[in-house]
């Protein structure tokens, strides 16, 4: 693994980030919005971290743990302070605003209701700083009949028609080894919402408040398989249509050695090379059979590809610039060359964990580069350095750690 990218101190002081002077206030738990921030972190926005004293973000003790810190944790929050706050207590609540007053952003992740309940809704935020961007992110939305409902990324998937398209008609739907509702239609939705608010407000003067939907983004990926739907009245299923299964040319194959190939082939001139390959020019003409012809053609080329090992295979395509890929491991990925190329696993030191890996930044800017500037924090790190910001005596701060303000 390469050490930090970015991260010596002269290049630092040279560098403009994206969304540098941007302060984001972060009250989420767990997977969502610690993606959602931890992107705009390595993008330069300063995101403070406000944990339940004691307890902290649920995911610090998420399995495996390192030395005494979630693994996960670790690779969702660099870049980020922590501060632990009491938003049940008065005192906490006002500390709270005095943060809102300077703020940018507020990513939140309750149910619909919480942070009413908390005395801390919209309407109150925004009459202390009317440029605050308030994004929430929920399964449901702030409306509808489940805007209440308890939920995860299977639920989501679930209902939004989204699960039925993993798995074949033999085992039916399964579970999707990715988190797609929680990252794809809540995180990616959420820094979307977020800066496209944070833009506007260049134009208006005033933040809004940005409602994400877990089950709402996810659904909004639907528009291949929604067009089956849509506009030819079919229902897509795992395994029953091409791109989810049912396309020999499109699918994953088993090889001699037991490993597998993944065959993407969706242009007709590659298909053609392949054909030529295997010795079958009579299928150059029938890249998408459907029935009892896709099933011999998916048992013949099943049959040619575990006749060989894998990396036969994967050199053999490559050769023929045939597109297709070896069903990796993740070990095994990390350490591919284009991902170490990409640096898309780097190495940073942490005050407890020691050195500890990070999973690199997912975009590359010409001139305002994510950078690694902070190891994920400590709970509570930040604490009193946040409320000496605000004014705040060592009295006072003591006195709030006593009544478990802080």
């Amino acid at each position: 693994m390469s050490s930090e990218p970015n991260a010596t101190p002269s290049s630092t002081s040279k560098k403009r980030h994206a969304l540098q002077g941007t302060k984001v206030l972060d009250l989420t738990r767990l997977l969502p919005g610690a993606t959602c921030t931890m992107l705009m972190a390595d993008l330069g926005a300063d995101v403070l971290k406000i944990e339940q004293p004691g307890i902290g973000d649920y995911n610090r003790s998420f399995e495996p743990i390192a030395r005494k810190e979630s693994g996960s944790f670790l690779l969702l929050n660099r870049n980020k302070r922590s501060m632990t706050l009491n938003l049940k207590s008065a005192a906490g609540r006002e500390v709270f605003l005095r943060l809102v007053r300077e703020a940018d952003v507020v990513v939140e992740g309750f149910r619909p209701g919480v942070m009413d309940r908390l005395g801390l809704s919209y309407e109150k935020l925004h009459a202390v700083n009317p440029r605050l961007v308030v994004c929430a992110i929920s399964g449901f939305g702030q409306t509808g009949p489940l805007r209440e409902a308890s939920g995860h990324d299977l639920n989501y998937m679930a209902l939004s028609g989204a699960l039925q398209l993993f798995g074949t008609p033999e085992t039916g739907p399964i579970v999707p080894g990715l988190s797609i509702a929680d990252v794809g239609g809540g995180s990616l939705m959420a820094v979307y919402g977020i800066l496209a608010a944070l833009l506007a407000r260049q134009g208006t003067g005033e933040g809004q408040y940005v409602d994400v939907s877990m089950f709402d983004g996810v659904m909004t990926w639907l528009a291949y398989h929604g067009a089956d739907t849509l506009f030819a009245g079919i229902e897509p299923r795992g395994g029953e249509r091409p791109f989810i299964g049912s396309a020999p040319c499109y699918n994953v194959y088993r090889c001699g050695d037991g490993r597998h190939l993944s065959l993407g082939i969706i242009e007709a001139h590659f298909w053609e090379r392949l054909c030529e390959m295997v010795a079958r020019p009579e299928w150059k003409t029938d890249q998408w059979p459907q029935g009892a012809a896709a099933a011999e053609q998916f048992r013949e080329l099943s049959a040619l590809f575990a006749s060989l090992p894998l990396a036969h295979w994967v050199d053999r395509l490559a050769r023929a610039d045939i597109p297709a890929a070896p069903v990796n491991g993740i070990a095994e990925a990390f350490d591919h060359p284009q991902a170490r190329a990409r640096q898309l696993l780097y190495e940073c030191e942490h005050p407890v964990e020691g050195i500890i890996p990070q999973l690199g930044f997912p975009v590359k800017f010409s001139g305002t580069p994510a950078e690694h500037r902070l190891p994920p924090p400590l709970l509570g790190q930040h604490t009193s350095q946040v409320l000496a910001s605000l004014g705040y005596d060592g009295e006072s701060i003591a006195e709030m750690e006593r009544d478990g303000v802080v």
